[in-house]
């Protein structure tokens, strides 16, 4: 199993599980202000409390934590085509998410580009794997 592909998995799980954090807090606590909340524009707790933080009732953090967590597995027992296509429809979600951040939300939030950051990376890695 490469390890940098474990690495980017681990990572962009972390960001999910922050994200998800950061979810639950503010809530459950009004007066929250996230680390990522640098100002009014720039701020992680704009895009998760829109209704877009959430696909299918469910949180885009705890989705990405059982995405990768899926990929993990792929990995782990070799299927290096699903994680790849895995990988694809990350692109997909990562792309729709950026579309929604600065058309629709407009605010600049550091855990999600650099979710977005991951997923191209998972997908240059996955895809090296292949070859």
């Amino acid at each position: 199993m490469a390890l940098t592909l474990l690495i980017i998995l681990a990572i962009g799980f972390l960001l999910s599980l922050y994200s998800f954090y950061v979810e639950r807090k503010v809530s459950s606590q009004k007066n929250y202000k996230a680390v990522c909340d640098i100002s009014d524009k720039l701020s992680c707790t704009k895009a998760f409390a829109t209704g877009y933080g959430k696909i299918f009732g469910i949180s885009n953090g705890l989705a990405g934590m059982l995405f990768y967590g899926i990929v993990l597995i792929t990995v782990f027992y070799g299927a290096l085509n699903l994680a790849f296509y895995l990988s694809v429809l990350s692109i997909f979600a990562s792309l729709y998410l950026a579309y929604v951040l600065q058309f629709k939300v407009r605010a600049v939030c550091l855990i999600c580009y650099s979710i977005y950051a991951v997923n191209i990376l998972l997908l240059i890695f996955s895809y090296s794997k292949l070859q």
